[in-house]
């Protein structure tokens, strides 16, 4: 389970713990908690009951997962957890463990049920559903995605609802506060599924809405505070939300002890730097460090083709830059990063298999002299995107496409090269611009160029070219732990494809990648 940073601040505040089955939804179903003003932290499904006893948790929700609990080496629960007198909601995969756990049975109905489908209510006074108020034979719609089903609840549970396939589609054990749904109620498709989760946090756990941007940040600057005292701290702005939003919230808790660091990698997009200090000079009165590298991050990824060993260099170098800069300010102890829990999450806690290191958090060099303060540690995107307007960050910041913190240098397959990097950084603006005037910034959670290391033939002014192609990547998300790929119009894609292969230089071919993650990741390298 990922720690606790000495500035996140959220160990106060009530924590319902979502217990992760391998379910895509983990993370959302998190999320979801967060939406109702009350802190969730997602945990591996091997933690034993004195370890999840320890978090003190006010509530556990179970999720779903793609296993079976009838197969072999299907994910379980040290059943102390049902002793710890904690409530407990199990979603799907979670439901039927709930019941298979407590003495029920959890069947094959005679098929599965994917997507929309009609809950009824059994008419039985319901906690979770919203009775009385419902009566026999009341149905909504629900986002289904099972093939097993509970046919027979435990004893003690209450069935107050069902479906064509699901006997038990909704069961609850009033006295112990155990809850089963069968349905996925943290997908937007479940239209009741955000009231039916608040009425299980609120009403049955009795949590208050404490979990809020506003506490965060006042939680946050005391917390970084107590860490950093009177020490000076550094801060590498990477031109991102979460660098731009963490430093930010560390000048506002220590003020004059924080000097920030930009180091223009050379792998930014386009105009990024010049906007970066421009808006913590200028507006927001940052002491700021601008240190112009592109040179060395070249010499450092020349011949290097492999995506970790890349990340690793730019992590490296990074840092080693932050360190030549801070050579002046002589009680710089402190790094400030704007680690995500995504980050956590992803590059190699126990609740997820590692995927790739981020630069945030797998790219730092063992001896680093610097002690690190996250303050975004235990945030979503969202979040931290509500939390920097919130500290007053200018829009064009604030709303700022995710962008990896290896910039560019992610986006090429392939050796780094000056020459590369002003390719994809020209196809980059071209698939920006064009998504932006079409109206669907606010859709496209992140539109980019990625350049191949490949060559293919086409034809250019009567003459045979060989030439590398663009990959265009757009994808819809809410929190980057899942994505899909945005469903751009023909229209638009016809007219990023014609300008990048007629204003780009070294391009002869746009493709379109329509591969979700998962399987895929949302950055190509």
């Amino acid at each position: 389970m990922p720690p606790h940073s000495p500035a996140a601040g959220p160990v106060a505040h009530p924590t319902v713990l979502v217990v992760d089955f391998g379910a895509q939804y983990a993370q959302l179903i998190a999320r979801r908690v967060r939406e109702a003003q009350v802190y969730s932290e997602i945990v591996p499904h091997t933690a034993t009951a004195a370890e999840l006893a320890e978090r003190s948790p006010a509530a556990i929700i179970f999720s779903g997962g793609p296993a079976s609990v009838h197969v072999e080496g299907a994910p379980g629960i040290d059943p102390g957890v049902y002793e710890l007198g904690v409530p407990i909601l199990g979603i799907c995969y979670g439901s039927q463990l709930l019941a298979r756990d407590l003495g029920g049975q959890v069947d094959r109905s005679g098929r599965g049920e994917y997507g929309r489908t009609t809950m009824t209510h059994a008419g039985a006074p319901s906690e979770l559903l919203g009775d009385p108020g419902v009566g026999v034979g009341s149905t909504e719609p629900v986002w289904m995605s099972h093939f097993d089903a509970v046919v027979e609840p435990p004893e003690g549970f209450t069935v107050t609802a069902s479906t064509a396939d699901s006997p038990a589609a909704v069961i609850e054990d009033r006295q112990r506060r155990f809850y089963g749904v069968q349905h996925h109620p943290e997908v937007a498709h479940t239209p009741g599924g955000q009231a039916q989760l608040e009425r299980f946090l609120h009403g049955i756990c009795e949590i208050n809405s404490e979990w809020t941007m506003a506490n965060v940040i006042a939680e946050s600057i005391e917390a970084i505070r107590a860490q950093v005292g009177s020490a000076r701290a550094i801060c590498g702005l990477s031109g991102g939300v979460d660098s731009a939003v963490a430093a930010a919230l560390t000048q506002r808790a220590i003020g004059s002890q924080l000097t920030c660091v930009f180091v223009d990698t050379g792998l930014m997009r386009a105009g990024e730097g010049e906007q970066v200090t421009d808006t913590f000079r200028r507006t927001q009165g940052i002491e700021l460090i601008h240190e112009r590298a592109a040179d060395e991050f070249f010499e450092a990824l020349a011949g290097v083709t492999d995506p970790e060993d890349k990340r690793k260099i730019i992590g490296e170098k990074f840092v080693r830059i932050f360190e030549r800069a801070a050579g002046g300010i002589t009680d710089a102890r402190f790094l400030v990063q704007g680690t995500l829990y995504p980050d956590v999450i992803e590059s190699g806690s126990p609740t997820a298999a590692k995927i790739k290191s981020h630069h945030n958090v797998g790219g730092l060099p063992e001896d680093m002299t610097f002690e690190l303060v996250e303050p975004l540690r235990n945030l979503f995107k969202d979040e931290v995107r509500t939390v920097g307007a919130e500290l007053g960050l200018p829009p064009e910041i604030v709303q700022r496409q995710p962008f990896p913190g290896p910039g560019l240098g992610v986006r090429i397959v392939g050796e780094v090269t000056p020459e590369a990097v002003e390719t994809v950084r020209a196809a980059d603006v071209i698939v920006r611009d064009e998504i932006a005037k079409a109206g669907l910034d606010g859709e496209v959670w992140q539109g980019f160029a990625v350049l191949a290391d490949i060559r293919s033939v086409g034809v250019m002014g009567d003459e045979r070219t060989y030439a590398r192609p663009i990959i265009v990547r757009a994808v819809t998300s809410e929190d980057a732990m899942t994505a899909d790929w945005a469903r751009l119009p023909h229209d638009l894609l016809e007219s990023i494809s014609s300008r990048i292969v007629n204003e780009v230089p070294g391009v002869n071919r746009v493709v379109y990648d329509i591969t979700s993650k998962p399987p895929g990741t949302i950055e190509w390298e």
